[in-house]
């Protein structure tokens, strides 16, 4: 058998291919601990990355809205353009540092005062028990034959007591180590956070430039069918993660300020906090609004029982009307994927990378979902061409068959 050079090319790169595969299954832990390790050093800059993009949102806002200078005169023109990316990145840091202030001084002193109220009134309420099942007993003197009846294992205090302080001796090296463990965790985490929001600030300031340079080097090294299918999906990423972010953050303030309104009418305890507190948890997309919900009720439900009940029911009416009414329209199809996907996106993404997981998987998704959608139709729109073609010809042979005959 005769090969030519593209073939023996062809297996050997097939054999290469298989090698490296098989060698990534033998060793496949030794390859995610070094996965790991390199996500761990690039933690910083793909934290930033994600910092650049959500500021970029609002700062492009500000840009266009404020800084156009489309009728300003030619001087002044040049003194906005200087302007307008500086001072709309202070300002768009601004802004989402002020709400996400304004969810803290809101929220945490009430979660605070509350746990202080618990803390007065579990004693009160352990003491009321106590009374209850005292008097209770009293009444009862089959209950109390009955438990007295019951034999209570003697418990060795001395060994027990051994045991204790064996425990704290050989506790508290692990404390310390432990401690140890969490504080350098902490001062790790606020450096990689430093470094994340100094790359964002480079990223955003030359994001242009940044934008080029990324085009120009998928160009200079792959095909001109593959440059353009990497700079189609990128621009899909790029639109379905912005409609994403500025759709869940519209419909989270909707719904915060409709709880805020009909809860201050109906007089429930807390309709500001819990207002403000739905919202922000309303940007996880599907249970987000739960666990406001949840932290909601809770704090009402110190305030009073029965209006803890009604605020569940205030919500689920609300979520109902949010859910078919609200959302549709503000986030709608902004990323083009029906709600059966967006509810696998919020579990996959959730069950493997968390919070963060559910909100970078629903524009992920949308995105496969959208080219697969593109292929399919355009395979089935070929294939009825060909099948149209096909009828044609098959309509033309039997006309020239019964002309003949």
């Amino acid at each position: 058998m005769n090969l030519n050079r593209k073939d023996v090319k062809k297996i050997r790169g097939l054999i290469l291919f298989t090698a490296v595969v098989i060698l990534a299954l033998i060793k496949f832990d030794l390859l995610w601990e070094a996965f790991v390790f390199c996500i761990q050093i690039v933690k910083p800059f793909i934290l930033g990355a994600a910092i650049a993009f959500v500021i970029n949102l609002p700062m492009r806002f500000f840009e266009n809205k404020f800084f156009s200078g489309e009728k300003a005169k030619p001087k002044t023109k040049r003194v906005l353009d200087k302007l307008k990316r500086p001072v709309s990145m202070v300002m768009s840091y601004v802004v989402v540092l002020l709400v996400i202030a304004l969810v803290m001084i809101t929220v945490i002193p009430q979660i605070a005062a509350t746990i202080k109220v618990l803390a007065k009134e579990i004693p009160v309420f352990l003491e009321n028990t106590i009374n209850y099942l005292e008097v209770m007993l009293a009444a009862n003197p089959e209950v109390v034959g009955y438990l007295s009846s019951i034999e209570i294992p003697q418990i060795d205090w001395q060994k027990t007591i051994q045991d204790i302080f064996g425990f704290l001796q050989n506790g508290m090296g692990n404390v310390l180590t432990s401690t140890f463990s969490v504080a350098s965790n902490i001062a790790s985490g606020a450096v990689n956070f430093f470094i994340a929001v100094v790359f964002s600030v480079y990223v955003l300031s030359q994001k242009e430039k940044l934008g080029n340079q990324f085009s120009r080097v998928i160009k200079a090294y792959t095909k001109p069918s593959v440059y353009e299918w990497c700079m189609k999906v990128a621009g899909l990423l790029y639109r379905n993660f912005s409609n994403f972010i500025t759709g869940q953050c519209t419909e989270a303030v909707i719904l915060g300020a409709m709880f805020i309104v009909v809860m201050a009418i109906f007089r429930f305890p807390f309709a500001i906090m819990i207002g403000v507190l739905i919202a922000f948890t309303a940007l996880i997309p599907v249970v987000g609004a739960f666990i406001g919900c949840f932290i909601g009720a809770f704090l009402i439900l110190v305030d009073s029982p029965t209006k803890a009940l009604g605020f569940l029911i205030l919500f689920l009416i609300l979520q109902q009307v949010e859910g078919n009414l609200i959302y549709p329209h503000v986030v709608g199809n902004s990323v083009g994927l029906p709600s059966m996907w967006v509810l696998a996106a919020v579990t996959i993404g959730g069950s493997l990378m968390g919070v963060v997981g559910m909100l970078i998987f629903i524009p992920l998704l949308s995105t496969v979902y959208l080219l697969l959608k593109e292929d399919v139709n355009q395979r089935n729109n070929q294939k009825d061409g060909k099948d149209r073609e096909k009828g044609k010809e098959v309509k033309t042979t039997v006309k020239n068959k019964s002309e003949g005959e």
